[in-house]
């Protein structure tokens, strides 16, 4: 197969940033994905619907010309937000969903939730009216180990959370590992995942072997190849479950080489590519528009897009810039380490 066409993807998982950063980057989504959850860990985050609002239309404001691209907005959960706000926020429609970070967990988190019980007047809220929760999956307390994180939030949180709240719609973010993908396997209802282009691609070793390699290091991080092995299944298995959220976290060099580096790896310039040859290598590249362009829209309750992309394989490798040059300074683009021959025309 030379040449690929599918419905124009959405990414179900964005990091943009803001001020200098945002102008930057926003165009390696725009130019591809038609739309995108807008992760809010913003500093200070997006924490109201006013909050969301405001940023929504800066990232409008940033946009290439001519580029069509719709922000779907989140707000940040804190132990003091209030159900009106959010119940107001999805029905006026800006709201999509709203995001929990453990406190501490990841970039911008540390006003995130320490304690569960008290976000529950907005969780019940949220299960009330049908507004999606979306979770950085990962416990934070330093007794457990960083590699185990995400399947000790699986039975400490998210597990009582869901017996407590059935009627709460989950989507389980950039999953890990094969707990998470036989957890999210083995729900009857309101659990889906999405999984990461360089999930799909890396494992630890990239991070230690050979040196610390700092722009392969992310949250959560990327653990052992059977872990890698389980996530390529399950998104090219075309279970409607998993679906792609890049979690494209860009960060200034600066911030990432440094003796305590950032945690974020920015794919959103390559990604299609990226997948186009993962897919390829698991024989199943009729099963990628699925998980870019169909499973995401329905577990949101959102039409796929009308508009097509086509992707060709090309004799010699695409040519990818390695940095991106922003206001802010220069942004690594991830690097799969191995040549990209599919480019999206």
């Amino acid at each position: 197969m030379k040449t690929l066409t599918l419905r124009r993807p959405d990414d179900w998982h964005l990091h943009l940033r803001d001020g200098a950063v945002l102008e930057g980057v926003i165009g390696d989504t725009s130019r591809h994905f038609a739309r995108a959850i807008i992760m809010p860990n913003l500093v200070p985050p997006v924490v109201t619907t006013a909050d969301a609002w405001a940023y929504r239309d800066r990232i409008l404001a940033a946009l290439p010309a001519g580029d069509r691209f719709e922000p779907l907005m989140t707000l940040y959960l804190t132990e003091s937000t209030d159900p009106s706000d959010v119940e107001e926020g999805r029905k006026s429609g800006l709201i999509t969903a709203v995001k929990l970070y453990p406190a501490g967990a990841t970039t911008n988190s540390h006003g995130g939730v320490r304690d569960i019980d008290k976000a529950m007047p907005v969780l019940e809220r949220m299960a009330k009216i049908g507004l999606p929760l979306c979770v950085h999956g990962e416990v934070t307390t330093p007794e457990v180990d960083i590699f185990d994180r995400e399947a000790v939030f699986i039975e400490t949180v998210l597990d009582p959370l869901r017996r407590r709240l059935p009627e709460l719609k989950i989507t389980m973010e950039h999953v890990t590992t094969a707990d998470g993908i036989d957890y999210i396997k083995s729900s009857k209802s309101n659990l889906a995942g999405s999984i990461t282009t360089h999930h799909l691609i890396i494992n630890r070793n990239a991070i230690l072997v050979g040196g610390i390699r700092p722009h392969y290091y992310c949250l959560p991080v990327a653990k052992r190849e059977n872990h890698r092995l389980a996530l390529r299944a399950a998104a090219a298995s075309g279970d409607p479950r998993f679906f792609l959220g890049t979690d494209s976290a860009p960060h200034v060099d600066p911030l990432k080489e440094c003796a305590c580096g950032c945690a974020g790896i920015y794919t959103s310039v390559n990604t299609m590519s990226c997948l186009a040859h993962v897919f390829e290598q698991e024989n199943a590249l009729d099963k990628l528009e699925a998980f870019t362009s169909l499973s995401g829209p329905a577990w949101y309750g959102l039409k796929p897009n009308d508009e097509m992309i086509t992707l060709e394989k090309r004799d010699q490798p695409v040519n990818f810039p390695s940095k991106r040059d922003t206001g802010a300074g220069l942004i690594t683009v991830f690097d799969p380490g191995f040549p990209l021959h599919w480019e999206v025309l």
